[in-house]
C-alpha cells in the first residue's frame, strides 16, 4: 500500500476543484475505486495499491498541466478523459514545448506530455527524477533543459554522469585519460549536446571545465554549487551511490536524475538506488519524481511494442 500527499503546485488550487464545472474528488473516485482520498486545501492525499496511486498522480499532473495552458473548457467529459487514459487527442493538441534553438536554430522541443511535465518541474523543484522505459526522452530533455540554465546564466555549469556498471567503475585498466576511458560509456550523452551546442564551443567548455563528464564514483567528496548536474542510467547505482550522489547537491544547483527501472544492471543482491529513492523520496518538498511510459517513446514504433511485450510477459520469463 501506498499514501501520498498530492500538492496542487502548477495552479490555484481553486482552479483545480472548480466545483462550478465538475466535481474532481467524485470524479477520481468514480475511476480509482480502490484508492482512498481525502481533500485538504491545496492537496489530496492517496492512500492505495502502488501502481494505482502513480497511475493516478501521473494523470492529476497532466490534468493540472491542460488546465495551466487553459487551452480547453475543462468539464466532466474532459477530466473522465484524462482520468481514464483515453484523452489522447487532448493531450496531443497540447504537447509540444519549445525548450531552446540548438545548433542550426533547430528547435529542441518537450514533445510529450510527461517531457513538458519535466521541464515544468524545475519551476517549482531544484530536484526532479524522471523514470521510465527507454526512448522517452528523459535524458535528451534533461539536457536541454540544462543547456538552456547554463545559456540564461541560471548555472555556471553543467555535469553528466553515469554509474559505469559494466566496467565496475574500475576504469583504470582501459587506455587513456579520464574523458578517453569514460567516452563509450558518456556516448548518448555527447550525442544529445552536439545538437544543442556547436562543436567547437562544447569542446572549448569540456576543456574550461564549464561542461564536465565525469563517473559517479567521482562525485564523492565534492559539494556541487552552482551545477545543473544530470546522473543518467539511475537504476544501476546501489543504495550507497544513489545517496551520496544525492548529497552533493550545494546552493544554487538543480539536480536531475533519470533512470528506466526495467533495465537494471546490477548484480541480484544490490537494490537499486533508484527504486529505493523514488520510494524514500516521494513527498519530499522540492523533490518532483515524473512517471514516463511507453506513450512517450519517440523512437521506431517497433520500439513501444517490444516494451509492452516485455511488461505484459514479465512473469512468464
Amino acid at each position: 500500500m501506498k499514501k501520498i500527499e498530492y500538492f496542487i503546485k502548477q495552479i490555484h488550487p481553486l482552479e483545480f476543484f472548480d466545483k462550478k464545472n465538475y466535481d474532481l474528488v467524485s470524479l477520481i473516485k468514480k475511476h480509482f475505486t480502490k484508492i482512498k482520498i481525502i481533500s485538504k486545501g491545496d492537496r489530496l492525499i492517496f492512500n492505495g495499491e502502488d501502481s494505482s496511486v502513480t497511475q493516478l498522480t501521473s494523470r492529476l499532473d497532466t490534468l493540472s498541466l491542460l488546465i495551466k495552458n487553459k487551452n480547453n473548457i475543462i468539464n466532466d467529459k474532459f477530466i473522465n478523459s484524462i482520468l481514464s487514459g483515453n484523452g489522447k487527442e487532448i493531450i496531443k493538441a497540447n504537447q509540444t514545448r519549445l525548450i531552446l534553438y540548438g545548433v542550426g536554430k533547430k528547435p529542441i522541443k518537450a514533445h510529450t506530455i510527461n517531457q513538458i511535465k519535466i521541464v515544468d518541474a524545475f519551476d517549482d523543484n531544484d530536484m526532479v527524477f524522471a523514470i521510465g522505459p527507454a526512448g522517452t526522452g528523459k535524458t535528451y530533455t534533461g539536457i536541454a533543459i540544462a543547456v538552456k540554465a547554463l545559456k540564461d546564466k541560471t548555472v555556471k555549469k553543467i555535469i553528466l554522469t553515469r554509474p559505469a556498471v559494466e566496467a565496475g567503475e574500475s576504469l583504470g585498466f582501459l587506455p587513456g585519460d579520464l574523458k578517453d576511458k569514460l567516452d563509450p560509456y558518456m556516448q548518448p550523452l555527447y550525442d544529445s549536446l552536439k545538437e544543442m551546442i556547436a562543436t567547437e564551443k562544447l569542446e572549448d567548455y569540456i576543456n574550461r571545465g564549464i561542461i564536465e563528464i565525469a563517473p559517479l564514483a567521482y562525485m564523492r567528496g565534492r559539494t556541487l554549487d552552482g551545477a545543473f548536474v544530470i546522473l543518467d542510467e539511475g537504476q544501476n547505482t546501489t543504495h550507497n551511490q544513489m545517496k551520496m550522489f544525492l548529497t552533493r547537491m550545494g546552493n544554487n544547483a538543480k539536480f536531475m536524475i533519470t533512470g528506466d527501472p526495467g533495465q537494471i544492471d546490477l548484480p541480484k543482491k544490490f537494490t537499486s538506488g533508484l527504486k529505493e529513492a523514488s520510494i524514500l523520496l516521494k513527498n519530499i518538498e522540492g523533490i518532483k519524481i515524473v512517471q514516463l511510459d511507453d506513450s512517450d517513446v519517440l523512437r521506431h514504433e517497433v520500439v513501444k511494442r517490444i516494451i509492452e511485450a516485455y511488461k505484459t510477459n514479465e512473469e512468464l520469463i
